[in-house]
């Protein structure tokens, strides 16, 4: 695509440059603030970071408000700037009535407003909110800094070039999010077909042709006749180490099912008064998230501990005991029950949260050993040769989500000229948006369960 004949740079330094016969103007002198009263029956809106607005519904969205009191009127086509998380990219056009939290500005324009989201979010894009506002999270929810937002500079071409900038936008960019809804359901099938597989090695073993009794487990199934039946509490203890003689600071964290490493300087998220409070886990330790069980069905419950270091006390902590339990293989067994969604029951009733006593008496198939052995090697090579094609598929992702924000911020800006590009129509009727409707994307954090943790 090539670029306009002439361009010259603006007043404001964080737009290289414009068209030469596109305006700069304040976003002030092109959108209005509204200020609406919902009906009574309207449902609550959510603007995400990912430029979509969706109703809430039950779905846990961090922490939230303990009522909608003080809520604020949304109609279809209201452009919805999220004040405290604009430098994240929450901007969108509302495709529904309801109502939203007045930390978000709900704007008109007599202009193209899609045209303006696509402008904004490219700011965000740019990381340039941070300098704008001067903060990590600036809230712009108060009249003074609605003032600022109000203030920022944005480009003005004549409405016609917007009309087809939104155009040509709205097909490419639903070109790019339908590759990554194709990649993310790959890479969902890769993830379902590793995990049928390792229950089936967990339950069932490595031998096909072994004699089979029924495991009386319904979720379970029948197992090889040489395997053992026994409770959790025979092959695993609770374990509950204090860090507040240890102080211990290596902080762990329970993410999409893996214990992974998390910088205990970091100034994102919640952070709790102090680390004295969290649990010291040893490598080989099984830490299962058993809270919030009638909310959140989605994210994964289960992970093993690699090395030592201090984790959420709103946690349960597992150590395999006895010489015919290998860690890994309890950790796979209970994964494998996470899958099946085992924990939910033991969740029943007005019960958001179990802890070891709830678990201790559930029955577990139990191999010797050296089956144990095996079906650990079997299914952390099939886990390592699954990531790999996952990784694959996520660096596609990465590439293509990379040049879907160069584009926008190439377009918006006026570096490229899609005057003359033909739109398909079919593009105008229905907008492929990106999905937030991946497994990772809902996974609790620990902050959030930690905050929670008493409730």
């Amino acid at each position: 695509m090539k670029g306009y004949t002439e361009y010259r740079v603006p007043s404001q330094v964080w737009l290289d440059s414009i068209p030469s016969h596109w305006h700069e103007v304040r976003f002030k002198r092109i959108a209005t603030k509204l200020i609406r009263i919902p009906s009574e029956d309207a449902e609550v809106l959510i603007c995400s970071n990912k430029g979509e607005v969706f109703f809430r519904g039950d779905k846990r969205i961090g922490l939230v408000a303990a009522n909608d009191d003080g809520y604020q009127g949304v109609n279809v086509g209201d452009l919805l700037i999220h004040g405290m998380d604009t430098w994240h990219g929450a901007i969108a056009i509302s495709r529904y009535s309801g109502k939203c939290t007045t930390v978000v500005h709900v704007c008109d324009s007599i202009q193209n407003k899609r045209y303006y989201a696509y402008f904004l979010r490219m700011y965000a894009f740019r990381k340039l909110y941070k300098a704008i506002t001067n903060g990590v999270r600036q809230n712009t929810s108060d009249l003074r800094s609605w003032s600022k937002a109000a203030n920022i500079a944005v480009a003005l071409p004549p409405r016609e070039e917007q009309d087809q900038i939104v155009r040509f936008l709205d097909w490419k960019v639903s070109e790019v999010n339908h590759f990554i809804r194709q990649k993310r359901r790959e890479i969902a099938l890769l993830t379902e077909l590793m995990n049928t597989r390792i229950k089936e090695a967990v339950f069932g073993g490595l031998n096909p042709s072994a004699a089979k009794q029924d495991s009386g487990i319904h979720w379970v199934g029948d197992i090889p006749a040489h395997w053992k039946e026994k409770v959790l509490f025979e092959v695993a203890a609770e374990q509950s180490n204090s860090n507040k003689t240890v102080h211990n600071q290596n902080l762990l964290s329970l993410s999409y099912g893996k214990i992974v490493n998390k910088d205990i300087n970091t100034t994102e998220g919640l952070l709790p008064a102090s680390y004295d409070t969290y649990q010291v886990v040893d490598d080989g330790n099984i830490i299962l998230r058993l809270t919030d069980l009638q909310n959140d069905k989605r994210s994964l419950r289960v992970g093993i501990a690699t090395q030592t270091g201090i984790i959420t006390s709103a946690y349960t902590c597992l150590k395999a005991r006895g010489d015919d339990m290998l860690p890994h293989y309890l950790y796979l067994l209970l994964h494998s029950y996470d899958i099946c969604k085992v924990f939910y029951s033991m969740g029943g009733g007005v019960r958001q949260s179990i802890g070891y006593g709830e678990i201790k008496r559930m029955s577990l198939p139990i191999p010797p050993t050296d089956e144990q052995q095996a079906i650990i090697n079997y299914c952390y090579a099939l886990r390592a040769d699954t990531d790999k094609m996952i990784a694959e598929l996520k660096r596609e992702i990465a590439l293509i989500t990379e040049y879907r924000t160069r584009m926008i911020s190439d377009v918006v800006t006026g570096k490229v000229d899609v005057r003359d590009i033909a739109v398909p129509d079919v593009v105008t009727e229905e907008v492929i948006e990106e999905s937030s409707d991946d497994e990772e994307s809902d996974d609790i954090t620990d902050e959030e369960v930690e905050e929670n943790a008493d409730d």
